[in-house]
């Protein structure tokens, strides 16, 4: 007689755990939450698009201005009635609010269950096992060392064309305004082989652009414990480098990457060099843009910021950049209202605006961020609606500049990464050029149909102060290989 066979121990099937993850604030954060993506999809979770199909919600924050943590907090009311429809949902705040505002995230706003810091996600497993006992969890501890560098991202919101690379970590820079230091911790690099190997990846992912980010990428440095190893298209002399630096590492990834355009983010006037320029110019898949933070036109003011160059020595940059590559567009950041800027200093900012001709620029008010320099020496003495007219004065003198800066461009022919279709009309598509300016073009070109992560090159014929439009000249499979 044969007996059915019966299983010693019935079988169970996986609990389904779904992720929602929000960022707020920088690239970094967009970068970070795939990292996080990536460890919680090895503890069984799976990315959801909203949070109302979420087991747990999880919101990357950003500390660097006072809106920023503002709206962070107003969403985190929001998910109270989230919870109150969803009893099981678990809410975490991660990234720099995590590690500025631990206490007040889990004893004022009871709706967060976990606080996590952006040097403290591989811990997150364990501390969602303490948060399932009923605990609230919270490691919000910085590292000299993690950089998450061997750890492959999961894309999130991904148009299957761009993406973002970190080379490096925190910041050493005490930029008298900035909470970075205080919320990321000290500078690190990451492994350059890691990243050529993550940027080859990505090409064989069909990707077409990578960003590589860093708070300051010119102080990338990364001294190999051993040669690197063949392979991913590195060159002899790159093969046997010992130290590796942020003008090695792009010559590498352009090397390595020929079919993928290379930008980076974000710079410091002090540090950059006049070797990335020329591997800048060397290379065609290296895009000819620029991120540059001036902050100020006023040296007095710089001094009071602690940037460490003066408005000469910014001035000097710019002729450098454009001495290697004039072709390149250049963006910046500029605070209004610093702890005593005068009338004079702002005077001195709008000219420097006028002078450089920045593409683009994002703009602020001062708002003091606690535990910095300038909470601690300076007083916050410019009053709050004088602060509002020269940021009102600073949009308008930059939007001048961006409009003679875009209508230089018509007439001349732009090689176009095309990345989605246009949100005012269905029958165009937008993308950017090498100077990283949006241009709209039609969808169709020919009959045929110009799909994300097609490069074209495209004829400029008009522009605003924000975007290129233009017209098809011709499709092109791939970027040209490097000079």
């Amino acid at each position: 007689m044969v007996l059915d066979r019966v299983p010693l121990h019935p079988i169970v099937e996986p609990v389904q755990k779904k992720v929602y993850i929000e960022s707020y604030g920088c690239q970094m954060n967009v970068s970070d939450s795939e990292v996080v993506a990536s460890i919680l999809a090895k503890d069984g979770y799976t990315p959801v698009k909203s949070a109302e199909e979420a087991d747990l919600v999880l919101l990357n924050t950003c500390s660097i201005r006072e809106k920023a943590e503002y709206t962070v907090l107003q969403r985190i009311n929001e998910m109270n009635n989230l919870k109150a429809r969803n009893k099981g949902l678990k809410v975490g705040v991660l990234g720099c609010m995590a590690e500025r505002m631990r206490e007040d995230l889990l004893e004022k706003k009871k709706v967060v269950d976990l606080v996590v810091g952006p040097d403290a996600y591989r811990t997150l497993p364990d501390l969602l096992e303490k948060v399932g006992t009923g605990q609230k969890a919270v490691n919000v501890l910085l590292s000299r060392e993690e950089t998450y560098g061997e750890i492959e991202p999961v894309r999130l919101d991904t148009n299957g064309v761009t993406a973002f690379v970190t080379i490096m970590r925190g910041c050493d820079n005490m930029c008298a305004f900035c909470v970075v230091p205080f919320t990321r911790g000290r500078e690190r690099s990451r492994d350059a082989e890691s990243i050529v190997r993550e940027c080859a990846q990505l090409v064989r992912d069909g990707y077409k652009e990578v960003t590589l980010l860093g708070q300051n990428v010119d102080s990338y440095k990364f001294a190999s414990p051993q040669p690197l190893s063949k392979g991913e298209g590195l060159s002899e002399q790159h093969i046997s480098q010992e130290k590796v630096d942020f003008a090695d590492l792009l010559e590498m990834v352009a090397l390595a990457c020929p079919t993928l355009r290379i930008r980076y983010s974000t710079s410091h006037p002090k540090d950059m060099t006049d070797k990335v320029l020329a591997v800048m110019a060397r290379y065609d898949n290296i895009c000819k843009y620029i991120h540059l933070p001036v902050q100020s036109g006023s040296s007095d003011v710089l001094k009071r910021m602690n940037r460490g160059y003066d408005r000469a020595w910014y001035l000097e940059r710019m002729a450098s950049i454009r001495r290697h590559m004039p072709d390149c567009a250049i963006s910046t950041d500029i605070i209004a209202g610093f702890c005593g800027e005068t009338e004079e200093d702002h005077e001195a900012t709008l000219a420097l605006i006028r002078e450089v001709q920045y593409d683009m620029a994002f703009m602020f008010k001062y708002s003091e961020r606690p535990k910095t320099l300038a909470a601690r020496k300076y007083p916050d003495d410019v009053p709050e609606d004088v602060k509002g007219r020269r940021l009102a004065e600073v949009i308008e003198t930059q939007k001048a500049a961006s409009a003679q800066r875009m209508l230089g461009y018509v007439g001349q022919l732009h090689e176009v990464l095309v990345e989605g279709v246009s949100k005012r009309s269905a029958e165009n598509v937008f993308g950017r050029n090498s100077q990283n300016s949006i241009v709209i073009l039609p969808r169709y070109a020919d009959g045929v149909e110009l799909t994300p992560g097609t490069f074209v090159k495209a004829r400029i014929d008009s522009a605003t102060p924000g975007s290129l439009k233009g017209s098809i000249h011709s499709i092109v499979s791939t970027l040209a290989l490097p000079a």
